[in-house]
């Protein structure tokens, strides 16, 4: 029976390999079977005490964007939504993009009046009798959490909103909620409060089970950072045109022209966006 090798998080923290996860990961990316004993009998032969989540995350990528793109570009999700930067407003976007998917009317960067002051509101959604106030929090490094401060504030600044929004005709009926959206994870006393106080809370991973990468993938609204087809100089000239998502950039062809990209190039990018549209 082989060793069990202890690997290197993002966090810093030792932890033994767990292929299961790699697996996982892999059947998320939607690679074929064939493919992913491939990559991870790679990985388990290349494997040394003290090896890096991060390095063992590059050698399945490489694997996958060679003979695979679109499943390269489902596996790196996550790292996506970290080059959404450097500012927050695509992950805001994105946002309030995935909550309109899920049938919330909404609004992105709102300034609304609070009981006490103006506030400037990341994402309002509204569905029904539900009335949401959301604050996206953007992290460029997976290694920076939510710590319990962010809920802290935001759930102050909700409370100072909902007193002025139950002053509005029809509202008594509505049921008022603060959310924090983030592209990387909570702490675990961010968490307890949050529940405490029934503040919302979404990251990458969280409610378990229905937390970013489930609700993109369910929904394919891919954020076009995930592209491997596209280079870095390209992804920012879309995103400085407003556009975040692969269904935006195959809904808007012409864009891919006016940023100088050439007509075979041009059709690869298109093929690779319809299919990340495709729901998983």
């Amino acid at each position: 029976m082989k060793n069990t090798i202890n690997i290197v998080k993002h966090s810093g923290d030792i932890v033994p390999f767990d292929v299961e996860k790699l697996i996982k990961s892999l059947k998320r990316s939607q690679a074929n079977e064939e493919l992913i004993q491939q990559i991870v009998q790679q990985v388990n032969a290349s494997l040394y005490e003290g090896i890096t989540t991060k390095q063992i995350y590059k050698m399945a990528f490489k694997m996958l964007k060679g003979k695979s793109p679109v499943s390269a570009s489902r596996y790196k999700l996550k790292k996506a939504l970290m080059e959404l930067g450097p500012s927050g407003f695509p992950f805001e976007k994105l946002i309030g993009k995935l909550l309109s998917h899920e049938g919330y009317e909404t609004k992105v960067g709102v300034i609304v009046e609070g009981n006490c002051v103006q506030h400037e509101i990341d994402v309002i959604a509204e569905k029904d009798n539900d009335h949401y106030m959301i604050e996206c929090k953007y992290h460029s490094d997976q290694g920076r959490f939510c710590n319990v401060k962010i809920p802290l504030y935001i759930q102050s600044r909700f409370l100072d909103v909902e007193k002025q929004w139950k002053k509005q005709p029809g509202h008594n009926t509505k049921r008022h909620k603060g959310w924090v959206y983030t592209n990387t994870r909570f702490t675990t006393d961010a968490i307890q409060y949050g529940t405490c106080v029934g503040l919302g809370l979404a990251s990458w991973d969280y409610p378990q089970g229905n937390g970013l990468k489930e609700r993109i993938d369910k929904s394919g609204l891919h954020p076009l950072t995930a592209l491997t087809t596209l280079t870095k100089a390209e992804k920012r000239k879309l995103l400085d045109k407003n556009i975040v998502l692969c269904k935006e950039i195959y809904e808007n062809s012409y864009l891919l022209e006016e940023i100088g990209i050439d007509k075979i190039r041009q059709k690869k990018i298109l093929d690779d966006s319809l299919q990340l549209c495709n729901k998983h």
